[in-house]
């Protein structure tokens, strides 16, 4: 992932919930360099969802729809 495409995906991960916010920027820090085109397209789909939708399935309180969004959900909760 280019510098740019870091920085653009960084900026639709800021929320309107200090706890998704939170994860997801801890998330990019740590792993986004390396991300996959899988791991960047479920991210994607999971920033689709409204913010309390995201921060149900982050917090365990719900399930993915989308079990391709799986894995990447739970390195967001691991991060």
């Amino acid at each position: 992932m280019t510098p740019t495409e870091l920085n653009r995906l960084r900026w639709r991960c800021r929320r309107g919930l200090l706890e998704n916010d939170l994860i997801l920027a801890r998330f990019l820090d740590t792993r986004g360099e390396t991300m996959t085109e899988g791991e960047v397209a479920a991210l994607d789909r999971l920033l689709d969802l409204a913010d309390h939708d995201l921060w149900d399935l982050l917090a365990g309180r719900a399930e993915p729809a989308e079990a391709s969004v799986g894995p990447l959900l739970r390195a967001l909760r691991a991060a």
